[in-house]
């Protein structure tokens, strides 16, 4: 994913880079610095805020970068990053003022002016968009995220039921994310369709520590449930029921990673709805077409389990193979599509088709990035 655009690296025309090149036989390009100043500085500024408009000669998009906003540049991967250094603002969705330097600068040099930008942002509170691991389905990640995901859920045998979830996430200060689900189902009861809202949560997020040498990121979220569903037609519980769960993410080598999670859902009546724990974990790996930079693929497994607190309760596990796939240019917009499958206790329990649709509605509008 991407965060508004342009973002890295040059905007002094190629021409004029290759010009200085060779006229200059003492032009060092060793260090980050002395690559953003040679081929950065003319557009991105000094001190990495961007030229003024009136210097620079040229309209700046309406996503053009502030470096030394954390929250602009802390979210990315370096590999985005380097996707636009090397191949150019279009290449990601963004303006063609953004030029490639695939042909001006190797690999290593981009790596190095990477790094460069990367001391821009001065508070090292931030967690690094290498930890924004991808979303599984049931799975929450420890990374708080500017998204709305809207996923559906089919019943694939059994009795009919649809069930439609939209999660709506908003990071706010360095480590906080406020989320709002609201739920719309369609059941099958007796042979009649009943559809409506379903109970609507509230919660709270917080990262407690990351740390991107280790690879490793842990947050908790509280939750409020709110029954707004009708429980006799079974689109909801209610009670009004308090989540609250542990997420952590793990990198592993060759771009492997897993996230675990684990919680429990209480409501405030248990002689309406039982009080519940729940644990998850997926495991995936990410690919990159185009030497490592393009379109992102994700394959991954869940392993699910929940149970009631009562004496003759048993676990429900459940295994969700599944594959997300980013879909624009920008990676901005990703679907991830499964099928959940019962293990355990299969009786009454039907496999489901699981998919979502992904919107990082800060990286850029719906219409942007194609």
């Amino acid at each position: 994913m991407l965060r508004r655009a342009l973002a890295i690296a040059a905007c002094l025309s190629l021409a004029a880079f290759h010009a200085r090149s060779a006229s200059d036989t003492q032009l060092q390009l060793n260090t980050g610095k002395q690559i953003y100043q040679a081929a950065c500085i003319a557009c991105h500024g000094s001190d990495g805020k961007g030229t003024p408009t009136t210097v620079a000669g040229f309209d700046k998009p309406r996503t053009f970068p502030d470096f030394t906003q954390c929250s602009q540049t802390t979210p990315e991967m370096n590999r985005d990053w380097k996707a636009l250094v090397r191949d150019g603002g279009p290449f990601r969705g963004f303006s063609q003022i953004m030029p490639s330097f695939r042909d001006a600068l190797t690999s290593e040099q981009m790596d190095k002016v990477i790094g460069y930008l990367r001391q821009f942002c001065t508070e090292p509170a931030w967690p690094r968009g290498e930890l924004n691991l991808p979303r599984a389905i049931a799975t929450e990640k420890a990374y708080p995220e500017n998204e709305t995901v809207i996923t559906t859920t089919v019943n694939a045998h059994g009795a009919p039921g649809v069930t439609n979830e939209i999660v709506h996430e908003q990071r706010f200060g360095v480590k906080n994310q406020i989320e709002v689900s609201i739920p719309v189902d369609f059941q099958n009861q007796n042979h009649a369709w009943y559809g409506g809202f379903g109970d609507t949560g509230l919660g709270l997020k917080r990262e407690i520590f990351s740390n991107l040498h280790a690879g490793s990121i842990f947050s908790v979220q509280g939750e409020v449930i709110f029954p707004a569903g009708n429980r006799a037609h079974g689109l909801g519980s209610g009670v009004t029921t308090f989540e609250t769960f542990a997420a952590f993410g793990q990198l592993l080598p060759a771009r492997g990673f897993f996230q675990l999670q684990a919680g429990a859902d209480l409501p405030v009546d248990t002689s309406i709805a039982p009080r519940s724990f729940f644990g998850r974990m997926a495991v995936g790996r990410m690919f990159n077409q185009k030497q490592g930079l393009g379109r992102m693929w994700s394959p991954m497994v869940e392993f699910l389990a929940d149970r009631n607190f009562q004496p003759a309760a048993r676990t429900n596990w459940d295994v969700l193979p599944e594959m997300q796939v980013t879909i624009s240019k920008r990676q901005h917009i990703r679907a991830d599509a499964g099928v959940r499958i019962p293990a355990t206790n299969t009786a009454g329990r039907s496999a489901q088709i699981v998919f979502y649709l992904l919107w990082d509605w800060q990286d850029g509008r719906l219409n942007e990035g194609w």
